[in-house]
């Protein structure tokens, strides 16, 4: 039984998070920096086969009023863009996770203003386990 990779997709950042092998429990992972598309790939590859991923699940961004973003586009560019990985890949409704994400840190006393990695893997784990809630329903 393999894990979901969650991914929060930031032009700067990426956001990782794992789920337990048996898709109940989001953990925070890794924070990768987004060079290119190329070394994401790469980097993903190497996820896929030493955490034994069996789906992904990127968060979209949708803007307040239910409508597509800018953002919301590159992140469908970028879910397309990993489908050479061949596993099934969904994507998940993120709105809010980041602000979630920072006050969860805030609560745990981590500042969040100079630890953006800590935001983006918390974030990450945030849409992943709201992806694994809904699937357990």
């Amino acid at each position: 039984m393999g894990r979901v990779l969650g991914i929060d997709y930031g032009e700067r950042r990426v956001g990782l998070a794992l789920s337990d092998p048996m898709k109940i429990i989001a953990f925070p992972f890794k924070t990768l920096s987004h060079t290119t598309a190329e070394n994401l790939i790469s980097e993903f590859k190497i996820i896929i086969i030493d955490k034994d991923i069996d789906s992904i699940v990127i968060g979209l961004p949708i803007g307040l009023k239910g409508k597509d973003t800018i953002q919301t586009k590159k992140v469908r560019h970028f879910a397309s863009s990993i489908v050479e990985l061949g596993i099934p890949i969904q994507l998940e409704d993120e709105r809010f996770s980041t602000k979630s994400a920072k006050r969860s840190l805030n609560l745990q006393k981590i500042k969040t203003g100079h630890d953006k990695a800590a935001v983006d893997r918390t974030a990450a784990a945030i849409l992943l386990q709201q992806y694994l809630d809904k699937q357990s329903r």
